[in-house]
């Protein structure tokens, strides 16, 4: 019996397995309980090109007093920041690496932020 975490690393597999055929820059997403985290990786998963995550000082101060993490809202802002901060560095065009988590909730809100802040996938 594979534990719940097991399961989801074995479906982010195969996806990471496509992925790395197609030879693109990933757009990678990990969430935890407080926490969102992305990040874009070059193509042959050698660099982190940019990165984005509610942990961050500035993304807690936007957040405000609470600086709760853990929510769409707080996913869809992060969403945007990893966005323009792949443009800054010139990448367009990514695939969506959602890690083995269901596209739904917070996974679902920061891949519509990027795609309407202009991130392709």
């Amino acid at each position: 019996m594979l534990t719940k975490k097991q399961q989801r690393l074995r479906r982010a597999r195969q996806t990471r397995i496509r992925i790395a055929t197609q030879g693109v820059y990933r757009l990678t997403v990990n969430r935890t309980n407080l926490h969102i985290y992305a990040s874009v990786i070059s193509g042959d998963g050698a660099k982190v090109l940019a990165s984005a995550s509610t942990a961050e000082a500035d993304v807690k101060k936007e957040l405000g007093a609470i600086g709760k993490g853990g929510n769409a809202a707080a996913a869809s802002l992060i969403g945007k920041r990893i966005a323009e901060k792949a443009k800054a560095v010139g990448v367009e065009k990514v695939a969506f690496d959602r890690s083995g988590f269901a596209y739904h909730g917070r996974v679902k809100a920061l891949a519509e932020a990027a795609r309407e802040a202009g991130l392709q996938f």
